[in-house]
């Protein structure tokens, strides 16, 4: 009751921000500019890469699939703008030696940063071992310079303390960040989650020594939503904490 208590509190205590340019520039530094449509074509791409420049500076990263890497990797070869992907994507349902076959192409094709989506549905039937496996064996394949991006699909772990506890499992495991959701299923990133996650990230920084990272995913539309959740991340984490 005191984990959900805690969550609570943080979510109501969130106020609509006021819209400015100070603003608009913070929540665009924190962006992966992201594109993962099954009729994504090249120049689908590169409009998107064309928006991660502009008069509010430049976004965190681009996120697209693997076949289009290498032109995002050499469009930002020049650039702070990190090259994404996803693997695993969406079902989380791949096997171990096909998703690591999958980070290796892909890194050799320019990914700075593997988004992976965690295998939930084997980690909810009772496969938490397996799930921990997972996740180490994908950092090693991604090494120390490639973040890995543990995507949790938060919408079908659906119970707060399962999220704080995948987050956990994740980290312990090797993630450098978790992320909410793939945005393929009903359920996209929510307050609530995001504030599971963050509230483990706070406990388990001290003990794994090193910085841990958040990546809210998956129906945020609007600049005010957007807000919110960097809002929540402040009151969570401290104001110096958000980076891209």
């Amino acid at each position: 009751m005191q984990w959900t208590d805690a969550i609570d509190e943080h979510v109501r205590a969130l106020t609509p921000v006021t819209t400015d340019m100070a603003l608009l520039r913070r929540l665009y530094s924190l962006l992966d500019l992201t594109s993962l449509n099954d009729n994504d074509t090249e120049n689908t791409i590169a409009t998107l890469c064309s928006k991660a420049q502009s008069s509010l500076g430049h976004v965190a990263g681009v996120c697209v699939h693997s076949a289009f890497l290498p032109m995002v990797a050499a469009n930002f070869a020049e650039s702070p703008i990190k090259s994404v992907t996803v693997v695993n994507f969406p079902d989380g349902e791949g096997s171990l030696e096909s998703v690591i076959a999958e980070i290796s192409q892909c890194l050799q094709a320019g990914a700075e940063e593997i988004d992976v989506v965690f295998p939930y549905r084997r980690y909810l039937a009772g496969e938490q071992q397996y799930a921990h496996q997972f996740v180490n064996v994908c950092k090693s394949a991604c090494g120390e310079d490639v973040k890995l991006k543990v995507i949790l699909e938060t919408g079908a772990l659906i119970d707060s303390a399962i999220i704080a506890d995948a987050s956990y499992a994740a980290f312990a495991a090797g993630a450098d960040f978790v992320k909410t959701s793939t945005g393929k299923i009903a359920e996209g990133a929510t307050l609530a989650s995001a504030a599971a996650m963050l509230l483990v990230i706070k406990h388990t920084e001290p003990q794994i020594k090193h910085r841990l990272g958040f990546k809210a995913a998956g129906g945020i539309r609007t600049i005010q939503q957007a807000a919110q959740f960097v809002e929540l991340a402040d009151r969570i984490m401290g104001g110096n904490w958000v980076t891209p």
